[in-house]
């Protein structure tokens, strides 16, 4: 019998930009232009069919005017297309036109576009680099920064995926102004949700001006942004691969999450997230968490931005409660929830445990009540 250890201690900068500013899209490329993405001279737009004409369409234009190879591969938007499937065919339509190692992803869109996207390129030839152009404000809030990339199932969401990095990520508040209002008010919910966590200047701010936010104003889309970035890094800075405290950022998404999936995908994410926010706020409330004066002031500012906090009548609440147990926090069999603390932190539940078991019955009762 023999030993051979294998020794791959290594030292990875995974560190990388993330540029907030309008009409970006020159920008990007000459940033590829000085090197960011090495020497690579050929570049894989992916984007969805609804970001194809406003966005794909012109990345691509630009990368050719810059000398680049470039092709655009688009999926049928929506959540619904965030599966194993549209990840193959994306990469089926990639080695067709001959894309191997020497290339890069460049994702244009939300955040079911960077997610699967992300998820792509981190396996694609064992792992390309990418690039995230984000034109939504749930995607730059959420999905563009800190690498989780992942695909839903019928049996979970976001559990087959993995953390890959990407080069620079691009936040295009330009873009915002193209978005139906819905869009706007589904993507305020992941702002909520960071401020209710780690921001409470952000959480007043984001009571005083709402108006001027869903308008599209310049510089309060602009301070948005930046706060959501700074909440963000914080914590993947100390927790890259959620190990313990980035599990914070799952905030609102037990019931979130689950609610989504059982609506069929009717609710956009940012608006079953609220849902799940008001009923994590419910439950925390009951647990002595927050007090109600705080309750109300996170349940009334989801209103005022014309977020749900109850849950749909259409969904079934059995089916709901079982959904739950797909949820990534689960630990042997057991519901686990993160709860804030007031509004701007979060709750601990001892050394470095920042979500706890809830019972079924608890999580039952809540959502039966709201």
């Amino acid at each position: 019998m023999s030993n051979f250890r294998v020794e791959l201690k290594k030292v990875v900068d995974d560190s990388y930009d993330v540029q907030i500013g309008r009409d970006l899209i020159p920008i990007m490329v000459e940033d590829i232009k000085n090197g960011l993405a090495g020497s690579i001279k050929k570049f894989a737009v992916i984007t969805d069919s609804t970001v194809e004409p406003l966005y794909g369409t012109p990345v691509l234009t630009a990368l050719h005017t810059a000398g680049y190879a470039a092709d655009l591969f688009v999926f049928p938007a929506g959540e619904k297309s965030k599966v194993r499937a549209t990840k193959e065919m994306v990469e089926d339509a990639m080695l067709a036109k001959e894309y191997r190692r020497d290339c890069c992803v460049i994702a244009v869109g939300g955040g079911v576009v960077t997610d699967l996207a992300g998820f792509l390129a981190g396996t694609f030839g064992r792992g390309v680099p990418f690039i995230n152009y984000a034109t939504t404000l749930l995607c730059a809030a959420d999905a563009s920064i800190g690498g989780k990339t992942a695909v839903d199932t019928e049996l979970a969401t976001n559990l087959i995926g993995l953390i890959y990095q990407p080069l620079k990520v691009y936040v295009d508040i330009e873009t915002w102004k193209t978005l139906p209002r819905k869009q706007m008010v589904n993507g305020l919910a992941e702002t909520v949700k960071h401020a209710c966590l780690a921001d409470r200047e952000l959480f007043r701010y984001l009571e005083e001006h709402v108006g001027e936010i869903l308008a599209c104003d310049p510089a309060a889309c602009a301070y948005i942004s930046e706060r959501n970035c700074a909440v963000k890094y914080k914590v993947v800075m100390k927790d890259e691969k959620e190990k313990n405290l980035r599990e914070i950022l799952n905030l609102g998404h037990t019931v979130g999450r689950a609610v989504e999936t059982v609506s069929g995908y009717r609710l956009l994410h940012g608006e079953a997230v609220a849902i799940g926010m008001a009923a994590q706020v419910h439950l925390g409330c009951k647990c002595g968490y927050l007090t109600k004066e705080e309750h109300d002031r996170v349940i009334r500012l989801m209103e005022k931005m014309g977020l749900p906090v109850a849950v749909p009548e259409y969904i079934d609440r059995e089916s709901l409660v079982r959904k739950l147990y797909t949820d990534k926090k689960v630990r042997d069999g057991k519901l686990r929830f993160v709860f804030q603390k007031g509004i701007g932190d979060v709750m601990t539940f001892g050394e470095e445990v920042y979500a706890r078991e809830v019972r079924e019955d608890e999580i039952r009762a809540v959502i039966r009540d709201m």
